[in-house]
């Protein structure tokens, strides 16, 4: 459903944001695990989409979601200070242009 929509393209604004809200109902729906792609991490979810897109290169999309999806399930959800810190600590909201060397970490296992 997600590639579906990114690859028609239906409308002028919202594809994106679209695509990855289908793709969660269509996890939700068989239970599985929601993913989100941290903004440090759109570049990576991009190339990895357009890499499928134009050259049917399967592989480096199929690792990039599953990362997105481990990474979601990694976040502490419970509370939005949790969320918040874990974001932060993993470097969800680094804009690349910001930091090019910033890259979406996995949260450190608790002890």
């Amino acid at each position: 459903m997600m590639f579906l929509i990114s690859e028609v393209h239906p409308f002028d604004d919202g594809n994106g944001r679209l695509s990855r809200i289908m793709m969660n109902a269509e996890l939700i729906a068989d239970d599985e695990q929601r993913i989100i792609i941290p903004t440090v991490y759109r570049e990576n979810y991009l190339l990895a989409l357009k890499g499928l897109s134009h050259n049917r290169i399967t592989d480096a999309f199929i690792k990039t979601i599953d990362f997105a999806q481990k990474y979601t399930l990694s976040i502490d959800w419970t509370s939005l200070k949790n969320a918040t810190d874990m974001l932060n600590n993993t470097n969800a909201f680094t804009e690349s242009s910001e930091d090019a060397s910033a890259i979406l970490k996995l949260p450190k296992a608790p002890k």
